[in-house]
Parts: C-alpha cells; sequence; structure tokens
C-alpha cells in the first residue's frame, strides 16, 4: 500500500495492527478535501492488505476529529455548483462505505472531542474505545444540513435506537463521554491519555483471532439489518456450513484437544 501524505500511518508487522492519525492538531484534525479521499483509498487498500488483521484510527493531540474544515471545505463549497457539491458529498458517503466494506475490524480511539464528520467516522468504525473527556455531537443541523449526513441515520439508529438517535441527529448537540457509553455509542470509556493504548491492546487481541470468521460476522452486521428473521437465518445458516470447512474451525478444535492457544490464518 502507498504510504498516505495527509495522515499518519503505521503498520506493526509482529502483531498486524495498522494505526491510522488524523494529524492536524492545530486545528483539531478537522478533515480537508484530499483527507477524506486519501482515508477513503487507504481503507480501500488495507481491504486486501493480507499482513493487516484490524485497524485503529484516533487523532494527534486533543481532538479525535472536528469534522470539516470551516476553511478548507465548508467555505470552499460556497463555490460550487450543484454538480460538484454533489461530488463531495458523495465522497465523504464513499468513506463511510469503503470502512463499512473493509474485511479488517476498525477500532476508533477516539481521544477527545468528536464532532460532524468526526462522529460519524467514529460511528462507522466497529468499535469505539473513548477518552473521558471525548464529548460527541452530530453538528450537522447546527450548520443548516440534514442531520442524516455521511450515513448518520443509518448507522446510529443501529448503535442506539432510533429515539435516541432522532435526538442526536436532530439537535446536533453534544454528549459527554459517559452519556455516549450509557446509550451504546461508545463500547468502553477510559481515562484520558489511554484511549489509543486501549483500542490498540483491543485490536492486538482481535487481531489473533479468526480473520475470514470475523469479516463475515462484520458483514452479516450489515447486511441482515435489511432481512427478514427467516432470511437472516438462512444467510446464517450457510455462512456458517461454510467456514465449517476452513482450516481456522479445524484450528481451534485441534488447539482446545492440545489445551494450547490457536493459530489462525
Amino acid at each position: 500500500m502507498k504510504d498516505p501524505t495527509t495522515f499518519l500511518y503505521e503498520h506493526n508487522a509482529a502483531t498486524g495492527v495498522a494505526t491510522i492519525t488524523l494529524n492536524r492538531p492545530d486545528r483539531l484534525n478537522a478533515l480537508t478535501f484530499d483527507i477524506y479521499d486519501e482515508l477513503r483509498q487507504t481503507f480501500r487498500a488495507l481491504d486486501s492488505e493480507s499482513t493487516v488483521r484490524a485497524i485503529v484510527i484516533t487523532g494527534a493531540g486533543k481532538a479525535f476529529c472536528s469534522g470539516g474544515d470551516v476553511h478548507d471545505i465548508i467555505g470552499a463549497l460556497f463555490s460550487r455548483d450543484a454538480r460538484g457539491l454533489l461530488e463531495f458529498t458523495r465522497m465523504t458517503c464513499d468513506l463511510v462505505l469503503a470502512i463499512r466494506q473493509c474485511r479488517r475490524p476498525v477500532i476508533a480511539a477516539l481521544n477527545g472531542t468528536t464532532a460532524g464528520a468526526g462522529a460519524v467516522i467514529a460511528t462507522a468504525c466497529d468499535i469505539r474505545i473513548a477518552a473521558a473527556s471525548a464529548r460527541i455531537a452530530f453538528l450537522f443541523t447546527k450548520v443548516g444540513l440534514s442531520g442524516a449526513d455521511m450515513g448518520a441515520a443509518w448507522l446510529l439508529p443501529r448503535l442506539v435506537g432510533s429515539g435516541r438517535a432522532t435526538e442526536l441527529l436532530m439537535t446536533g448537540d453534544f454528549i459527554t463521554a459517559d452519556e455516549a457509553f450509557r446509550i451504546g455509542l461508545y463500547n468502553r470509556v477510559v481515562p484520558d491519555g489511554d484511549a489509543l493504548a486501549a483500542a490498540t491492546t483491543f485490536a492486538e487481541q482481535i487481531a489473533k483471532g479468526p480473520s475470514l470468521a470475523l469479516e463475515i460476522t462484520k458483514h452479516a452486521i450489515d447486511r441482515e439489518a435489511n432481512m427478514d428473521l427467516q432470511a437472516a437465518l438462512e444467510s446464517e445458516a450457510q455462512s456458517q456450513a461454510s467456514l465449517m470447512t476452513h482450516a481456522d474451525f479445524r484450528e481451534a478444535y485441534d488447539a482446545f484437544v492440545a489445551r494450547r492457544q490457536p493459530k489462525f490464518l
């Protein structure tokens, strides 16, 4: 994979964990057109990077991501025609699609303020581990836009329920890390300064797991959201039967019998 130029990227070959760090701390890691584009390209590339088994995304400094840069994006959008605006909004949505379609588990280490597009990126990840100061807001209605941005109206209700999602997306108000954890938006809350370490430890743990089984689990969560129960059961039956022929299933059994840790593909 080509090294990115708009954020930091590190790959630990020993653990299989790749770390993406948004790196504009002076602007609370606000996104630019180039960052959006390179992020989506990176997640697409990591989907087929065999040496990467889990991904952590975080931010440098005091924030995870404050959303689109007011000057570099929002101000620039006023000079675009309708076609140019749609090109931009489709690109931002494609970033979320790239995260969800990436076969690797993606863990967000929310080290601080998480807002706007940053909140949706976090929501698109598989797991969110947040610092105590990592308040979050879906700010779009605050600037006269729909709260249904970048897939937020699809993603958020699946985490917190329709009622709470409606409130968050309509008001655009910040909520604390404790409240985000209470309603199920955050998986864990850790002391300030510990989010990246906690997320990395979690990523290392999951990277030891069966990559194909994790991939199918991730995609099933999205795919089955639009199925009825009968269709979901049939989909799971077929997937599980297929995985029973995979080497990882045999390895798990052999490891259990031998009383050792399994070594999955």
